[in-house]
């Protein structure tokens, strides 16, 4: 039995062990915390929002690239159907960038994200009754791909409107955690609910996702717009002329055009590296792209944790070179293991390249013309992806999916390294 202890003399007591301390300083300090945005209510609540929503969107189109490859057998109807969902993002985000400009921000999320929704129900009432077809999946796809253009420019300049300034780069890193964070749950979900139930079920489950961002929207107050609108041709004009006479942003937007074009269409050439290349079934395949979410999870995690000093010019050209040689490697690769893990390098590789950018161009260029110039950015970010999908897809029908994509990224990995050389107005970007 333990002997009771004798009190202590007065004066004397044995102070009481101090509660365990949480690490505030470490997330939500305004000064150094790693997610310090999310102390702002507004941003909090559409973050939320969107994370749900993006978790429907990679459910949705893990089993789009599934469903298209399972119909046709076919490497060439995945880049026609990648070129079909982003080529939109090619032709209608300049428009989207006025717009953004010019409309309130909640009318036109609202609008787009209720699309998005009717889209996704109509697919998954398609593939139910067993009336679907490769061309209908490929109309659906650029109806969404169009509505996307439209709304992207919107939420990337609405991000700035919910924190102060000093926040601007963390709410970016957050905003790509979130969707690198889906990117993780959502493919890996896609593979055990097409395995376990079906493909239609994946529509379903998108479908239902854009009823927490659309309570978001409904909750968030946006500020008004206070500014005399020209016409749309003016507008593009001027987005134009600024993008054109910086030649910081120019090569930066370029940078990001290049990656993808010549780099992200490893995304749709992905059931066939999966079923044809490594030789995995439908679970498989979902691991392979949230092994590339993981890495994009991981590479917000590291943008959120730096400081305002940090030198992005270098971070930016830096990881698009790493990004490239990734994917070299990964078309190398026969074991699924060693692709997993260069996928997640890739995936880290194209969050700290193009969210840098999109920090870059929110920092430096003025208020009146962001979201004209960030629908540059999402153009060079998502447009040039269809055009790089349908070269891909095209090559990898007579030398395979491998040796397609191996020529693209080594072709953009020179380019890269020529701009990391001769380019030091690039460089010296803080």
């Amino acid at each position: 039995m333990a002997q009771p202890q004798p009190p202590s003399p007065p004066g004397l007591e044995t102070p009481a062990s101090p509660a365990p301390r949480i690490p505030f300083d470490l997330f939500l300090s305004p000064e150094r915390g790693w997610f310090r945005a999310l102390r702002h209510r507004q941003f909090r609540l559409f973050w939320a929002g969107n994370f749900v929503s993006n978790i429907g969107s990679w459910i949705h189109n893990s089993a789009l690239g599934w469903l298209v490859h399972q119909m046709t057998n076919s490497p060439f109807w995945l880049g026609v159907l990648g070129f079909a969902q982003q080529v939109p993002a090619l032709l209608f985000s300049l428009l989207g960038g006025v717009l953004a400009d010019r409309v309130h921000r909640r009318r036109l999320l609202f609008l787009t994200q209720t699309m998005m929704l009717a889209l996704a129900l109509t697919l998954a009432v398609l593939v139910s009754l067993g009336w679907i077809t490769v061309r209908q999946v490929i109309s659906i796809a650029f109806l969404a791909g169009t509505t996307m253009a439209l709304n992207a420019p919107t939420y990337q300049a609405a991000l700035r409107d919910l924190v102060d300034q000093e926040d601007t780069l963390n709410a970016i890193a957050l905003n790509s955690i979130q969707f690198n964070m889906s990117r993780v749950i959502g493919p890996s979900v896609a593979g055990f609910v097409i395995a376990a139930f079906s493909i239609q079920t994946c529509f379903y489950l998108n479908a239902l996702s854009y009823l927490a961002l659309l309570y978001a929207i409904w909750r968030v107050r946006f500020p008004a717009l206070h500014r005399e609108a020209n016409s749309f041709g003016q507008e593009l004009a001027e987005g134009f002329q600024y993008v054109w006479t910086h030649q910081p942003i120019l090569l930066l937007v370029l940078v990001v055009a290049m990656m993808s074009m010549f780099g992200l269409p490893y995304l749709v050439m992905m059931p066939a590296f999966a079923r044809d290349v490594l030789h995995l079934g439908p679970k498989g395949f979902g691991y392979l792209s949230a092994a590339a979410g993981a890495g994009a999870l991981l590479g917000g995690i590291h943008l959120a944790m730096l400081r305002p000093h940090r030198r992005r010019g270098p971070l930016v050209l830096g990881a698009a070179c790493v990004f490239f040689t990734a994917i070299l490697l990964f078309c190398l690769s026969r074991r699924p293991g060693v692709s997993a893990l260069l996928l997640g390098i890739v995936g880290g590789a194209t969050v700290s390249s193009v969210a840098t950018v999109n920090s870059l161009i929110q920092t430096i260029v003025p208020n009146q013309i962001r979201g004209r110039v960030l629908s540059m950015h999402t153009m060079a970010f998502l447009g040039f992806t269809p055009l790089g999908s349908l070269l891909v897809g095209t090559l990898a029908e007579t030398w395979g999916p491998p040796k397609a994509l191996a020529l693209s990224s080594g072709f953009a990995l020179l380019l890269t390294v020529a701009i990391t050389f001769f380019a030091p107005s690039v460089r010296r970007l803080q």
